[in-house]
């Protein structure tokens, strides 16, 4: 475990380097030391992990946590400090191995995807330094800890959104992440503080007898956190920042909201999951509700986007809540009894990491060939791009829930945690998961059926009604499909690992096992969906697409809208919050608090003024005074007398 600390000293190393004196490397020499960089660190978190589990588990049949490294940083009384150090947990381990590997796939694909724009240097550092920051989150050994590593996320992801600066849209994209995120982890600062406070603590641990005088204090401390966890995850109302965050680069996007930053919060709740499910199973009941409502949400919108950027952002919100909701819905840690959501999140975290990440890159590679991010841009391109077009393919069929692909056996465990919940949960989680095979199978038949816009261009340009030949279609360079058939096969492998036998609730061995009923339901459910889509979409202009688009037409347009969140979110702001309690706060601190030191100030002045003239440096003006005082002082005394 000893080499654990490269794991976090590489990407730091990385970062550094590109930052200074990257603008005097030429691109490729930067690109590749951020890229061997990252490799190093993959194969230090395998070794890593694979030493970890093979090491077996104790005489209480888990995995022991491992902390190679641990210092006191900050120590505030004897018994409340703030440590820095490694961690290696089964979820910390299982999260090494994700956060590398989506990595280091990015890193490979941005070789070809950014090649020639400026700022790449920059760019490789900054992929670096989030890196960094992810991988110190995972391992953190305290609340606190994570919570640092946390505000790094949310800088680097800034400074990548961002990564356009010229771009206006880009600009706001970035503040709007950045303010959003920091509006929750506010609230997630504390819980931690009101956490370790009570706690005495910031361990995952806190001590029997602080928890046993905890009352409703660490319930509180919980909810406050997950809060926090809500905004890195985009749960709703905290969502309106990732679909706009798709304005940096598309590689950008499969790292961020794919496999590491939106699974922040669910990695915290899963983190915490333990004192949730002893000490706060209504929190955790709680937010079973807010990820089914956001799952619904994000699944109708969807339904409807033209950006093809944008339906895998609220894929991504709808796939991440499907996670909140598998940990809510738990009500013991025994995975026979009550406890099957955790270990259900955490597989469908490591299998959507491998199929969104996926998506992401094709959309990348597809863009990268057509220029555009409308669907009205592409059709027909599995006849141009038919690696791009079979790798983006398995991957839709993997999210949709379809045998044998790893998205089927992670989201039928979390659909059995649902209906052993409560069947209403899990006839809703169902339903949800059809309209996810449906809006996916939506995407695929736009972009790779019907009608060519390359061609359809092309016979404009030749018949002469337009002045310039259309841009063909080409499949992207080997630098962008390696990593694309190294995904797609990973999607089509990683659903058979057996993964509870490395991740349960309780830490026990668990043998996964299909639902029957549940699975045939979820199948038939989305081979439905996917039917209806083919129907729709799969040439343009169908009849029955024409009359769902004119029936349905206020609720489409409200879903294109977003069922208008941001324009809530504007008007709570600005007309309820800087106008209802902003302004009258600051007319009161100009006109009351500063007023009053203002007139201090004037005050002083007055003063200064009134005995100014004592102090003239006049000898005359000195007698004066002198004998005036004498005088006064004399006729007092004579007074007296």
């Amino acid at each position: 475990m000893e080499q654990s600390i490269y794991i976090l000293a590489l990407p730091l190393l990385s970062f550094i380097t590109l930052a200074l004196i990257g603008k005097k490397l030429p691109h490729k020499v930067a690109g590749i030391i951020g890229t061997l960089s990252l490799l190093a660190t993959t194969v230090l978190a395998y070794v890593t992990t694979a030493g970890y589990f093979l090491a077996g588990r104790n005489a209480d049949g888990i995995f022991a946590e491992a902390m190679p490294y641990n210092l006191t940083w900050l120590p505030i009384n004897e018994t409340l400090s703030i440590d820095l150090g490694i961690l290696i947990s089964p979820i910390s381990a299982m999260m090494l191995v994700v956060i590398t590997t989506i990595s280091l796939m990015v890193h490979i694909y941005s070789l070809g995807y950014m090649k020639g724009e400026r700022g790449f240097q920059r760019y490789y550092a900054f992929l670096s330094l989030f890196t960094f920051s992810m991988l110190g989150l995972v391992v953190a050994t305290n609340i606190f800890q994570m919570y640092i590593f946390w505000e790094l996320v949310g800088v680097s992801s800034y400074l990548l959104i961002g990564f356009y600066y010229t771009k206006p849209a880009a600009i706001a994209a970035s503040k709007k992440a950045f303010i959003v995120t920091r509006f929750a982890d506010l609230f997630f600062l504390i819980g931690i503080l009101i956490y370790g406070y009570y706690m005495e603590t910031f361990s995952f641990t806190p001590g029997e007898t602080a928890l046993a005088a905890a009352g409703t204090v660490l319930p509180t401390a919980l909810m406050l956190m997950f809060i926090g966890g809500a905004g890195k995850s985009a749960m709703f109302p905290l969502h309106i920042w990732l679909p706009d965050a798709m304005e940096g680069p598309t590689p950008v996007s499969a790292l961020i909201h794919a496999a590491t930053m939106v699974v922040a919060g669910v990695f915290l709740t899963a983190r915490m999951f333990p004192l949730f499910i002893e000490f706060a199973p209504g929190v955790l009941h709680i937010i079973a509700y807010i990820g089914a409502f956001t799952a619904l949400y994000a699944a109708i919108v969807a339904c409807v986007q033209t950006d093809i950027k944008r339906v895998l952002a609220f894929s991504t919100i709808s796939q991440i809540a499907f996670m909140m909701v598998a940990l809510g819905v738990c009500t013991g840690s025994d995975p026979h009894d009550g406890g099957l959501g955790y270990m259900a999140s955490m597989f469908h975290l490591f299998t959507h990491a491998i199929f969104k990440g996926l998506l992401f890159l094709g959309a990348g590679a597809i863009i990268h060939a057509v220029h555009s991010n409308e669907k009205s841009h592409m059709g027909g391109l599995r006849k141009y791009m038919p690696v791009t077009h079979i790798t983006f393919l398995i991957a839709c069929l993997a999210i949709a829930g379809i045998p044998p692909f790893s998205g089927f056996f992670s989201k039928d465990e979390i659909l059995a945690a649902c209906y052993a919940f409560s069947k209403p949960m899990g006839l809703f989680m169902s339903g949800i998961a059809a309209m996810t095979a449906f809006y996916m199978f939506r995407l695929y038949y736009l972009i790779f059926w019907g009608k060519s816009h390359y061609e359809e261009q092309l016979a404009l340009y030749r018949s002469g009604n337009i002045a310039h030949e259309p841009h063909k279609p080409h499949e992207a360079p080997m630098t962008m499909t390696i990593p694309l058939v190294i995904l797609a096969a990973a999607t089509c492998v990683a659903g058979f690992i057996p993964f509870g036998e490395f991740i349960s609730s309780n830490g026990h061995s668990y043998a996964i096992h299909l639902d029957t009923k549940v699975a045939t339901t979820s199948i038939a459910l989305a081979v439905t969906a996917i039917v209806i889509a083919t129907i729709m979409y799969i040439k343009p202009g169908r009849r029955i697409t024409r009359i769902v688009n004119v029936v349905m037409r206020e609720p489409i347009r409200a879903a294109y809208h977003r069922f208008y969140m941001d324009e809530a979110w504007l008007f709570v702001t600005k007309k309820i919050i800087f106008n209802c309690i902003s302004r009258p706060i600051a007319w009161f601190d100009r006109h009351v608090i500063d007023a009053s030191l203002d007139l201090t100030a004037k005050g002083t002045q007055w003063l200064g003024a009134l005995i100014r003239p004592f102090q003239s440096g006049n000898v005359q003006t000195y007698c004066v005074y002198l004998l005036s005082g004498a005088l006064v002082i004399l006729l007092i005394l004579l007074y007296l007398n």
